[in-house]
């Protein structure tokens, strides 16, 4: 008796919506303004750094910011300032030694066993603070050819076990381009793991469709959806129902976090992030230190305070809420925790 297997996950039946919200995203930082009622003129807007990264947040994202707040922790990660064009010393276009660790086109390789793929570099949002807002995507296009220069750079390394999808945001890509390159991962033996590093599920949770969720659930290997908030106020109910979708399909859910001055730089606001995602169903895994891009210096936190709050927040929390506070430095094998850093120990992580 053939028995029958499990149900497929039913098509959505609007598939474009998330690439039609995708493109009426606010561009204009004025219109923006707008839309929270607040006067553009006293925002310290700056055309010079939205010409030089442009200002792209979707609608679903700014409901969740306070009107009439020039200081709501969401709308300071996005909105382009004066601050962005002053010189900063110590802050490079390279912050994290992407170029130096370039394996092939489109894949990095820095840490022991990882190999990450930079699928794209579009993403739903641009985030002020982005360690890649001057990455040359143009010249790292990993998709070229139906990726076969990527692909070739990971199947030549046995030592390579786990693939991580990164950009922009991989899920930026059309679910069948995704279902393509994974396809093609799945003939490469010594891959065991697959991580994806996305930001699409917290400012566009419509990404996360029935298509989606199908491809993830039929993937090979076991797999790590790695999110990005940094404030509670970036979850809402769809942001919640974005993520039980992804846990249906088996994945491990995690966030990882900024550290940002005037953003969530209280042990209040980081305490609440964990609580937040933990309710929705995501375990906190890093809490970053700034990465010294030029244009972020504004963001940035000092590690004395940095570390500060972290031991505030494990006092607090129980332990598996507290993220581990990490740094990553060029040329390092793994993240640096942040006080072996300040203590001189070398040891790294995950």
């Amino acid at each position: 008796m053939i028995t029958a297997g499990p149900s497929p996950i039913q098509p959505d039946p609007t598939p474009q919506r998330w690439q039609q919200l995708w493109r009426d995203a606010v561009r204009d930082p004025r219109e923006l303004a707008g839309l929270l009622g607040l006067d553009p003129d006293v925002l310290a807007i700056s055309d010079a750094a939205a010409a030089q990264f442009a200002l792209r947040v979707p609608r679903g994202f700014i409901a969740r910011m306070r009107r009439g707040d020039p200081h709501d922790p969401l709308l300071r990660q996005v909105l382009p300032l004066d601050a962005e064009m002053q010189a900063s010393p110590g802050f490079s276009l390279d912050a994290v030694g992407d170029g130096p660790a370039n394996a092939g086109t489109g894949v990095i390789r820095k840490y022991r066993g990882r190999a990450l793929l930079v699928a794209t570099g579009s993403c739903a949002i641009n985030c002020r603070y982005c360690f890649r807002r001057h990455f040359p995507y143009a010249e790292q296009n990993a998709a070229a050819a139906g990726w076969s220069e990527a692909l070739a750079a990971i199947a030549a390394d046995p030592g390579i076990d786990e693939v991580i999808l990164s950009g922009g945001d991989p899920w930026s890509l059309a679910t069948a381009k995704l279902a393509a390159l994974t396809d093609a991962l799945a003939d490469i033996p010594h891959i065991r793991r697959l991580r994806v590093h996305t930001r699409l599920p917290v400012v566009l949770p419509e990404r996360v469709d029935a298509e989606l969720a199908q491809w993830l659930a039929n993937l090979p290997w076991p797999v790590a959806v790695v999110l990005h908030a940094n404030h509670a106020n970036e979850f809402d109910e769809h942001v919640d129902a974005a993520v039980a979708r992804l846990r249906d399909t088996g994945a491990t859910v995690l966030n990882q976090a900024v550290l940002l001055r005037g953003v969530n730089d209280s042990v209040d606001a980081l305490a609440a992030l964990s609580e937040r995602g933990f309710a929705a169903g995501v375990l906190p895994y890093y809490l970053h230190q700034l990465d010294r891009v030029q244009g972020a210096a504004h963001f940035e936190v000092d590690d004395a305070r940095a570390l500060e709050l972290h031991a505030q927040l494990a006092v607090r929390l129980s332990g598996y809420l507290v993220p581990r506070l990490v740094r990553e430095v060029a040329g390092d094998t793994g993240k640096r925790p942040l006080r072996a850093l300040s203590d001189g120990n070398q040891s790294t992580a995950g």
